[in-house]
């Protein structure tokens, strides 16, 4: 009977998303995953076979659990729109410095450049379109958006929005990623004045 693994997948591909945001993609080794998992990069080889194929592994994990954090939100908050604001919360607090945006985005090159990447990213993208949606339409529901808002349209320009306010606080360094998504968004929902 083999023995239970110690560090799970999931752990590992968590500890890969770090290891990301503190190297990129290009400049990571297997050596640097083990080291924030606690394994070695003899067990990486022997589960995934390659740094390839554990970014691989890490970009359908990614993609299959990208509708979470809005769900997530959604059940902890009884606005909609709070909830919304708690996911770009977490978004920001995922980054601490430009670099680690840089690094990050080292993933979406390797997303529009490969075709197996493209997949994950694809599918990353449509669940988070999905999950927007969803949050929207409870806001409408719930009369914190207008009746008849264009629920698709909106989702998007809040994506578009929440990306561009993070690759620009990136690219400027200032102020604070959380507070320039929550300005950001108020005023795309026509909530500041």
């Amino acid at each position: 009977m083999p023995r239970p693994r110690a560090t799970s997948d999931a752990e590992i591909l968590a500890a890969t998303g770090r290891a990301i945001g503190s190297h990129g993609p290009g400049r990571l080794t297997l050596a640097h995953v083990g080291a924030e998992a606690g394994v070695s990069p003899a067990t990486l080889s022997q589960r995934f076979g390659s740094k390839r194929n554990l970014l691989l592994a890490f970009a359908a994990d990614a993609a299959a659990d990208a509708a979470v954090p809005y769900r997530r939100a959604r059940a902890e908050h009884d606005s909609p729109l709070a909830a919304l604001h708690a996911v770009a919360d977490e978004f920001a607090r995922h980054l601490s410095t430009p670099e680690e945006m840089a690094n990050h985005l080292g993933m979406l090159q390797l997303d529009l450049s490969d075709p197996e990447f493209r997949v994950h990213a694809a599918a990353h993208t449509r669940a988070v379109d999905a999950a927007l949606q969803e949050l929207l339409a409870d806001a409408v529901a719930k009369g914190e958006l207008p009746s008849g808002t264009d629920v698709p349209r909106l989702a998007r320009a809040i994506k578009v929005t929440t990306d561009g306010s993070l690759l620009r606080w990136a690219l400027t360094g200032d102020g604070d990623p959380a507070a320039l998504l929550h300005d950001d968004l108020d005023h795309l929902l026509g909530r500041t004045s």
